[in-house]
Formats: structure tokens, sequence, C-alpha cells
């Protein structure tokens, strides 16, 4: 092979590699760009399943998400004199979602489970959060639900030293603390129960005895002409007085 063969020969390959290496770059530019926007699209989803603080404070248990309970936490321990980190905005908490430091310095993971009556946390929760304490330097950890820990699961919590509040411990503490204020709602036996009140007392006034200024007692008459009833008194035609009903 000549000289010349030789020279085209290392020119094609120098542009092989080269194309090649181009060609990576531009595929870690491109992941690059789609984690941040992920990021972005992530942030933006948390933000809007959030209501108002106001709102948040107005608000049953039972009518929060689990951004909005998380948010009501945080509320609770800033006014109890400590910092919080709001650290699983989003849902992607890794088993953490506040960061609560006291006046000492001493950090606290706090996971908070916002369930429905009957649906208890288990295990593998409390074992995430003890396992992802570490990850934010916490020395303590503290579980909050709603509702309550399974058996084994408060087994588990007490192994490992992890503080837990159930559904009557949160309720208790938020109330002393005030600023939440919960607007209750009328369920429909409640709103049933005040009509039959209301229909009650209407019938007790239709059967009511009207009292003609005579002195006697008004019958209840119609008009022959538009067919209107109306109360007439009972020593017609001695006295001609009426009454609208």
């Amino acid at each position: 092979m000549g000289t010349i063969e030789w020279i085209l020969v290392t020119i094609v390959a120098l542009g092989f590699f080269i194309s090649l290496f181009q060609g990576k770059k531009r595929k870690i530019k491109t992941s690059k760009y789609k984690r941040k926007t992920n990021s972005k699209n992530m942030i933006h989803r948390a933000s809007s399943k959030c209501r108002s603080d106001e709102v948040i404070l107005n608000s049953r248990l039972n009518d929060l998400s689990g951004a909005e309970f998380e948010r009501l936490l945080a509320l609770y321990f800033r006014d109890q004199g400590y910092i919080v980190k709001e650290v699983g905005v989003g849902g992607n908490d890794g088993g953490v979602d506040l960061v609560i430091i006291d006046k000492r310095g001493e950090k606290t993971a706090v996971q908070a489970k916002c369930y429905s009556d009957g649906n208890n946390v288990g295990v593998p929760i409390v074992r995430e959060l003890v396992g992802a304490k570490r990850n934010h330097d916490c020395i303590l950890s503290l579980l909050v639900t709603t509702s309550d820990l399974t058996l084994q699961a408060k087994k588990e919590a007490e192994q490992f030293k992890v503080d837990y509040w159930h559904g009557a411990i949160v309720e208790q503490k938020l109330k002393a603390w005030g600023k939440w204020k919960p607007v209750k709602k009328r369920n429909s036996q409640t709103k049933s129960a005040v009509n039959e009140i209301l229909q009650s007392r209407l019938e007790a006034a239709a059967t009511r005895t009207v009292i003609c200024q005579c002195g006697s007692p008004m019958v209840k008459r119609k008009n022959n002409k538009t067919g209107e009833g109306f109360w007439g008194c009972s020593k017609y035609p001695n006295c001609k007085k009426t009454k609208p009903i």
C-alpha cells in the first residue's frame, strides 16, 4: 500500500472517530436538558396541588391532600420555634417530608402520612424513615399520621426509637395551637333534621286557633270568585271580620 493510500485511510478513520465523539456529546447534552425539564415540571405539579395557607388552616384533616397536610405541619412546627425545611415538596421525599431543627440545633426527620381512617401506616414506612433520616443528618425521627400505625409498625417504631403521632394526638396538638380552625360541614342528616323541625312548626302554626277581634274563633273559608283561602269569623253574618291566611 502506497503513501497516498495510507493517508486516505488515516483521514477516513479520523473522520469516523470525530463523528462518533460528537454524537456522544449530543446525547449527553440532550439527557441533561431532559432532566432539567422534568425537575421543573415536577415542582410545578406539586405547587398546583397545594391550596393557600388560609384554606389549609380552615380545612378538616380528611379534606387535605398529602402536600397540604405537610404544609400544615410545617406551619405548626414553625410556630413552636423550630426551623423547618420542607424537603418533601413534589412527592420525591425519599422517606422524609420535613426536617425540623430545634434551638439546640438537633435535627428531626419528619414523615407525614395523610391517611383515611382504617388505612394504617405499615412497617415499610417506618423502615423507610429510619434509613432516610441519615441522608439528612438527622438524629431523631418522627412519624405523623392522621390515622394510626399497625401493631407491627408500632413495635418497629419502638425498636428503632421512632416517635409517632396518631390522628387523635395530631388533632389535639393542632387544636391547642389555636391557628387550625376547621370549618364543620353540615351533613345530610343534619339538614333533614332541620327540615323536619321547620315542617313541624309550620304544621303547628296551621292548626293553631285564630281568634277574631270579637273574641270568637275564626274558621277557614274560600273566596267564591278567586278561590283563595282566608280566615272568617265563626259568628258570620253577625261578625264579618276576616284575616288573610
